[in-house]
């Protein structure tokens, strides 16, 4: 099995990065809608809008601990001229004062608690002389500083009933679920998780824990892989380690049932033994053949009896680089996070690929890591973020440039 490698192929060689994102996202299946409890929503992607059952805050309300009173009684205290108002009751959370304050009136209110009727103001406690308290009357106090309206919640200030609130496609990040309970739902529709096979190759490849013999190497692509699908939402299938042998890589294969698409890492390249890229050219199908993009340049994306395929590179940087800046966007849907930073080093150029420099932000720049070696996976760790150098150009120190955080 040797797969001929001129540029002559029937299928596009050396695409963009974002070529390679746009085939991907569309071998992948449109998922069902399914619903889970609100405690099984964390990660996953809204299937539908979301509207709000409730008005958020629920009443007009006290942002403060303090005192309710009405603005206008209030607008001469000062440090040298406190204001002097009768305390009428009191207002917290989940028990509202039922009465009216009234001119020269105020209730103590803490933060949460509805807003008195009469009241439109707020004073906080750390404005409040010391109460007093008579035996045969009520008890007054000295505001220092006038209320304020400020410290007032208005009712559905946040959101109002009926009111769209979260748009489908939104992932739900841990403060998206919260909000959607403060909306009133205990259920969410969310897209089915997407099935991903899990595959690492090569002969060179072992278990972790095993003692490592020369030339050897631990499966740092497939826990690290695995563990970034997990963060993305998706269920993995590990089918573990497949050798470089054809027949071992297909019967491996073959235990993708029920995948949605399977991710491989090694075996694309331009070597003799490199079976992935065999196996879809000669026997499968190719989508594409390498990416303009340094590091991560000899991925592949195809099918085999109807499984899209994509393979990454072996090299652990390179692997884990594609699969942060091309699979996992096209997996969530959602864009990479990326921002603008000034150049604290320059960074340069290729000028026939996209170049991903792993670089450390320090002050609000971003500066070289160093080594930018394929195989070394410690720059990946340390590093903050891939700073992304345009096809044929170069950066220098003080340029803006955008960056993808890791």
């Amino acid at each position: 099995m040797s797969a001929p490698i001129s540029a002559s192929q029937p299928f596009p060689m050396h695409v963009s990065v974002a070529e390679a994102h746009e085939m991907l996202a569309a071998l992948l299946p449109d998922l069902e809608t399914e619903t889970v409890s609100v405690s099984q929503a964390l990660g996953r992607t809204l299937a539908a809008d979301l509207s709000a059952l409730v008005s958020h805050p629920s009443a007009t309300e006290s942002a403060l601990d303090g005192i309710a009173a009405r603005e206008a009684d209030t607008l001469t205290a000062s440090a040298e001229a406190p204001v002097r108002l009768k305390i009428v009751g009191e207002s917290r959370a989940g028990m509202p004062f039922d009465g009216r304050v009234g001119v020269g009136e105020c209730v103590r209110i803490y933060t949460g608690a509805p807003l008195p009727e009469g009241a439109d103001a707020i004073c906080p406690v750390e404005q409040l002389a010391d109460e007093e308290s008579a035996d045969d009357g009520p008890a007054h106090v000295h505001l220092l500083r006038p209320a304020s309206p400020a410290d007032v919640r208005p009712e559905g200030g946040d959101f109002r009933a009926g009111e769209t609130v979260m748009r489908a496609g939104l992932r739900l990040s841990a403060p998206r679920v919260a909000l959607a309970v403060s909306l009133g739902h205990a259920r969410l529709p969310v897209r089915r998780k997407l099935r991903v096979a899990l595959l690492s190759t090569g002969d060179e490849v072992i278990e972790p824990g095993l003692p490592l013999q020369a030339g050897q190497v631990y499966d740092s692509n497939r826990v690290g892989l695995s563990a970034m699908l997990n963060e993305s939402g998706c269920e993995v299938i590990e089918l573990g380690h497949a050798p470089d042998s054809p027949a071992s890589l297909q019967a491996v294969i073959a235990g993708a049932g029920g995948a949605d698409v399977l991710l491989s890492s090694g075996g694309v390249s331009m070597g003799k033994y490199d079976f992935m890229r065999d196996l879809l050219i000669e026997r499968g199908r190719v989508a594409f053949w390498k990416v303009r993009m340094r590091p991560g340049g000899p991925a592949i994306l195809g099918g085999w009896n109807g499984l899209p395929v994509f393979g990454l590179p072996g090299n652990p940087v390179s692997s884990l680089v594609v699969f942060h800046v091309i699979v996992r966007p096209a997996l969530t849907g959602q864009p990479v996070q990326s921002l603008k930073l000034r150049a604290a080093t320059p960074f340069r150029g290729l000028k026939d690929k996209t170049a991903f420099w792993r670089g450390v932000i320090k002050d609000g720049e971003v500066g070289d890591y160093g080594p930018q070696g394929s195989g070394i996976l410690r720059s990946l760790s340390d590093a903050d973020a891939l700073v992304i150098v345009p096809e044929g150009g170069a950066v220098q120190v003080g340029d803006v440039v955008d960056v993808v955080l890791l």
